[in-house]
């Protein structure tokens, strides 16, 4: 909106500003500040352009009023018009938030320079506010989110921190006090997915599986649904009454129905032992993930429930195939307090079970020290008499402390062994792969390649390559392919371009470049040089 008390300035203003290429309507106006008041009132201004000399009420008083009266105006943007001896007025509108002012006689590129600058501060505000309202939406319109997240958060292990876990309880309005808790996961059969390729269809499935799931397992009380993955739905269960577990697990043959008709594909559902503690939901989840891997084998379509036996096929999965190599790789790492603390934790967990398996105990011993006489320098004849008397220990062990002592003895001993060669062995590893490295000049290999093909991590392999050599990798490579090179130059019959192609240069001109960069000489003044002196 114009508001100027001389009608001329206005129309002035509106025939020589080309205000639809700004990306504005054609504006309102006013011929004084009550007149423009009645229309801010009543319409959605963006932009108010007034003068500041005017009779009644100036552009400052009318600027004043609209901060004032107008709580929808704050972000009305404000371009003052004044005269050169005007100034200390313009001051006063800019503290009241007048965000440009331009000076009389006005000139046109002036003001559109202005108003373009106002539009794209006016589209980055909507944008915000858009943003705003739509996360508004998404986070406090709509639970679904909030308890997705939630969910996600517990199964990863996340939301075990007490302030964590308190903004939680606030948002979710989370029971006080958690008696039991029972989780339900419900997952395509891979044999599905198998035959659904494309993209649409693996979305429609997913959307499918979370929509049925929140019909069909939500509506009681302290059930809270998180999506976990493109093929699969958690639900959790609160301090359900026995009548509520009931009716809810009743329902589970409903979700299964509805996806195998409406989306011809079958579902598998896991429910879980019950656990009285948030901690405990990440195993939760292992443990139905590992009972539903095992069931899919022989099909899929069905409802398992977590029991004796399937805890202890896991305990022993768990054990062989996540706890050992752990201890394992963390002693190899010289972090011997962390693998004993592994190991007495997956020690005690053995203890829990009632009755307490004896021999699965002595089994599980037998089995973490066996995984370590075959690592480093336990192997060597020298070693066999005490790997001989430590089998021997742990058979004529009568109790199972006397077994944890004897693994533990013999973890401190490995870790002693391991820092005692562990110079030696990094030697020879790092020679192996400058070896490996010196075959395979002609290969564009990157590090993280050549850290898999010694089974490192890339970091690991890039520190001790440096404290081992002194150099970086890449400073090696460039040295080796360099020496090759002049190795090959000594040879006539070889020509330029394929003694670049063999040191792993793509193409001539660069070799050329990066050779007389190392040596000082091009390819051909050093084997000229050579060829001289032979």
């Amino acid at each position: 909106m114009i508001v100027d008390d001389e009608p001329l300035h206005i129309q002035g203003l509106l025939r020589h500003v080309d205000w639809r290429r700004l990306g504005y309507e054609v504006p309102f106006t006013a011929e004084s500040g009550d007149d423009a008041l009645a229309i801010l009132d009543d319409k959605k201004i963006d932009v108010l352009i007034t003068d500041v000399s005017m009779p009644g009420m100036t552009g400052i008083e009318l600027l004043a009023r609209c901060k004032s009266d107008f709580p929808h105006l704050q972000s009305l943007l404000t371009l003052m018009i004044s005269g050169y001896d005007e100034f200390e007025f313009v001051q006063e509108a800019i503290h009241l938030g007048a965000k440009a002012y331009v000076l009389k006689p006005i000139k046109t590129e002036e003001i559109e320079e202005k108003l373009a600058s106002f539009r794209t501060t006016i589209e980055k505000r909507d944008q915000i506010e858009r943003e705003t309202t739509l996360l508004k939406e998404k986070v406090t319109g709509s639970l679904d989110v909030v308890q997705d997240r939630f969910v996600n958060d517990l199964i990863e292990g996340r939301a075990h921190d007490g302030a964590l876990m308190e903004s939680w309880s606030r948002l979710l309005d989370l029971p006080l006090g958690v008696e039991h808790i029972r989780m339900f996961l419900i997952g395509y059969d891979r044999l599905d997915l198998a035959g659904a390729p494309d993209a649409r269809r693996r979305i429609l499935l997913a959307d499918g599986l979370l929509k049925t799931v929140k019909i069909g397992l939500s509506g009681w009380e302290g059930t809270y649904i998180g999506k976990t993955g493109a093929d699969e739905a958690a639900v959790l269960h609160l301090n359900a009454e026995p009548s509520d577990r009931a009716r809810m697990e009743k329902q589970l043959q409903f979700v299964q129905e509805v996806i195998r008709e409406q989306y011809d594909a079958s579902v598998t559902i896991g429910v879980s032992r019950e656990c009285y503690d948030w901690e405990e939901i990440p195993l939760l989840y292992k443990e139905i993930k590992h009972m539903m891997a095992n069931a899919r084998l022989g099909g899929g379509g069905r409802i398992l429930y977590f029991d004796r036996v399937e805890a202890e096929d896991y305990q022993e999965y768990r054990l062989k195939e996540e706890d050992v190599p752990e201890i394992v790789r963390l002693l190899e790492r010289g972090e011997g307090e962390k693998a004993i603390v592994r190991f007495n934790h997956a020690f005690d967990l053995l203890l829990t079970q009632k009755p307490v398996s004896y021999s699965y105990v002595q089994a599980f011993a037998m089995g973490l020290i066996s995984e370590l006489a075959r690592k480093i320098g336990l192997e060597k004849q020298e070693d066999g008499d005490e790997n001989i008397l430590i089998w021997k220990r742990l058979i004529d062990c009568t109790g199972t402390e006397e077994i944890r002592d004897a693994v533990l003895e013999y973890m401190a001993r490995f870790g002693r062994t391991n820092r005692r060669e562990e110079p030696g062995l990094q030697h020879n590893l790092i020679r192996r792969i400058a070896e490996y490295i010196g075959d395979h000049l002609q290969d564009h290999m990157t590090v993280k390649q050549l850290a898999e093909q010694f089974h490192l991590n890339a970091s690991y392999l890039s520190v001790l390559f440096k404290k081992e050599t002194g150099r970086t990798i890449s400073d090696f490579v460039q040295e080796a392919r360099m020496n090759k090179a002049k190795d090959l130059l000594r040879d006539p019959n070889v020509k330029i371009y394929e003694v670049a192609e063999q040191v792993g240069f793509q193409t001539a001109a660069y070799f050329a470049y990066l050779f007389k960069k190392v040596t000082g000489t091009t390819p051909q003044e050093y084997r000229d040089y050579n060829d001289s002196t032979s």
